[in-house]
């Protein structure tokens, strides 16, 4: 190996995470800590798009991208879910020492991104106008809303290939240099948004280029290092495309977990029309609460996609007791920092929110918001983690399911039979700490029986690899 091959080797190593050896603990918090960063750095830039067009723009203008919110997020939600397939799958191979199989689900993910981001772009570009209308957007938005949506879906191609290459990057513990390229793509976002608005005098369409061409920007240059890396993870531009096999396993995982971001999306837009119907004191004060949580959630979230890279090598390589030691450090991690946050965050609540409105009452609102549902966010931690968990070894129905019914089924069946008889805040954000009880309780279960099943399979293969070295050595 030459000197540079031999640098570059060294520097791979220092990036990425030895799962299969060593301590858990600090790697856990290596692998989710970057990765955590980078949604609320996402967020942030997000919230820049909203800021520079309502400043420079109007409220027209600022109303017609936030309306687009709801689509968008289901829409990410759904990618990210189906990107946690591939890294799953991956992570998997990698565990097991299966070059040609990492090398099969890397090709798969990419080609599966492209077309899954063409479709769903040129359906979306299609249906912008009835899209609008299912969401009631206000005929005085819903021209510069229609503008917006339609380059937003231009680019949807470029935004489902970043997601699936950072999930690649992932699965072999390297969570660095997807938040790096995202850095630079946000930064570059938010600079092309004042060239656009403020220099060039555009409206809604220069906020929705200017995104788009973040996107391409950090889709191309994951693509561009994955061409580059010398790794496993190296992608051959000549061998893109779908292995039949690789790709079922993929979906297999990444679609209930896609399913499950939808469903959960549709369920939350319930809630908040029951949140909009208190008046606008609340709308605000929730809001205001809301944005609090989220970036609590995106630890959560990652800590969750840890448990699938950790759980997936881990169990590809056969190694159940460390499995075992992964979900029992992922829990006691994201319990701890779950409590810290969360207590430091309902302490100084009131200068919290302050940051989003001085009114006396949205900040009163939003307490209560955040009250109820930080104080019991360790539940929503272990939904989270455990479905991450599950989702590692390869079970993502089962984690998918109990969550659609025990979250989403029980908010909706909340919101339509009880809250209209007691219609408070309080009242209605109840729902969030009963369902997340009724969906730890049946996790647990079912967490417990899988890993019965496993012991069993794990317990049986070894028996017969045993038979077959004796009689390999009687012959």
């Amino acid at each position: 190996m030459n000197e540079k091959n031999l640098k570059t080797e060294n520097h791979r190593k220092r990036r990425d995470l030895d799962m299969l050896h060593g301590s858990l603990w600090d790697k856990l918090l290596m692998f989710a800590l970057p990765l955590a960063a980078g949604s609320m750095l996402q967020q942030l830039f997000n919230s820049a798009d909203i800021a520079v067009i309502g400043r420079f723009v109007g409220k027209h203008a600022m109303a017609a991208v936030g309306s687009n919110g709801p689509i968008i997020s289901l829409l990410v939600n759904f990618f990210v879910g189906l990107s946690i397939g591939a890294n799953a799958v991956i992570a998997q191979s990698i565990g097991r020492n299966d070059r040609k199989r990492v090398t099969e689900a890397v090709h798969t993910s990419i080609v599966i991104a492209v077309l899954g981001g063409v479709i769903t772009g040129s359906v979306g570009f299609i249906f912008v106008r009835p899209i609008l209308e299912l969401m009631a957007v206000p005929g005085s938005v819903a021209p510069l809303a229609a503008v917006y949506l339609r380059i937003y879906f231009a680019g949807m191609p470029f935004i489902m290939l970043y997601n699936f290459e950072a999930s690649i990057f992932r699965s072999r513990g390297d969570t660095r240099t997807p938040l790096i390229v995202l850095i630079l793509a946000g930064s570059m976002n938010v600079a092309l948004n004042l060239v656009f608005v403020v220099g060039l005098h555009r409206n809604v369409d220069g906020v929705a280029i200017a995104t788009v061409i973040s996107n391409i920007f950090s889709s191309m240059t994951l693509l561009v290092l994955l061409v580059r890396d010398k790794t496993w993870i190296h992608v051959d531009i000549r061998r893109l495309r779908i292995y039949r096999s690789v790709m079922g396993r993929i979906l297999k995982i990444g679609m209930p977990a896609g399913v499950q971001g939808i469903v959960f999306s549709i369920s939350n837009t319930i809630v908040q029309a029951a949140v909009n119907s208190l008046g606008a004191d609340i709308m605000a004060g929730s809001s205001a609460g809301y944005n609090l949580e989220i970036f609590e959630y995106f630890m959560l979230n990652a800590f969750g996609q840890a448990a699938v890279t950790f759980i997936g090598q881990n169990y590809g390589a056969g190694d159940l007791d460390r499995c075992r030691r992964v979900t029992r450090d992922a829990m006691t991690e994201i319990m701890i920092l779950t409590v810290i946050v969360s207590f430091l965050m309902v302490h100084f609540s009131a200068d919290l929110l302050g940051i989003f409105s001085k009114d006396p009452a949205v900040i009163r609102y939003g307490q209560i918001r955040v009250r109820a549902i930080l104080t019991i966010y360790i539940l929503d931690a272990f939904i989270e983690v455990m479905s991450g968990i599950m989702r590692g070894y390869g079970y993502s129905v089962i984690p998918a399911a109990i969550s659609v019914i025990g979250i989403c089924g029980v908010r909706i069946s909340w919101v339509f039979l009880v809250f209209p008889h007691f219609r408070t805040l309080g009242n209605l954000l109840s729902v969030y700490p009963i369902s997340w009880a009724v969906t730890s309780a049946v996790l647990v279960i079912a967490y417990f029986r899988m890993m019965v099943h496993l012991r069993r399979s794990h317990s049986l293969r070894r028996e017969t690899c045993a038979t077959c070295e004796v009689s390999v050595k009687d012959d």
